[in-house]
């Protein structure tokens, strides 16, 4: 009877010490919010139409893979990203509530700008690392 009861406790606190690890981020097994890489602050650049959408742009860096995730269907967005010097290194217009994937072949530092359909304008900056 007393084993029983001690491997019940025993069992008991590792079954609690993991889920307050897990909880507390102390397992490694976080990945911010369920998304890989390092997320881009998207921040409102232009606003004509008065609504700012940019808490539904979803993106990150994660080594030289950029995702742009779009949460709500806010129409035709074009995207541009460009280096911090200006140069353009990709430009395409999507649907949306689609997502985007690229692959950034050189290090360096990076702006995306988001133009939706009505003309607001968002932007972020971010780094790619090797």
């Amino acid at each position: 009877m007393m084993k029983k009861l001690t491997h019940l406790v025993l069992m008991l606190c590792l079954t609690l010490s993991g889920a307050w690890c897990y909880a507390h981020g102390a397992a490694g097994t976080e990945n911010g919010k369920g998304k890989d890489g390092t997320p881009i602050d998207i921040i409102e650049s232009t606003s004509l139409a008065g609504l700012d959408k940019s808490n539904t742009i979803v993106s990150s860096i994660d080594g030289h893979v950029l995702t742009v995730q779009f949460n709500e269907n806010i129409g035709e967005v074009t995207i541009e990203i460009t280096t911090a010097s200006g140069n353009s290194v990709h430009y395409l217009w999507t649907p949306t509530p689609n997502g985007y994937q690229t692959y950034i072949s050189q290090s360096g530092d990076y702006i995306i700008t988001f133009t939706l359909s009505n003309g607001d304008e968002y932007y972020g900056e971010f780094t790619v690392t090797d």
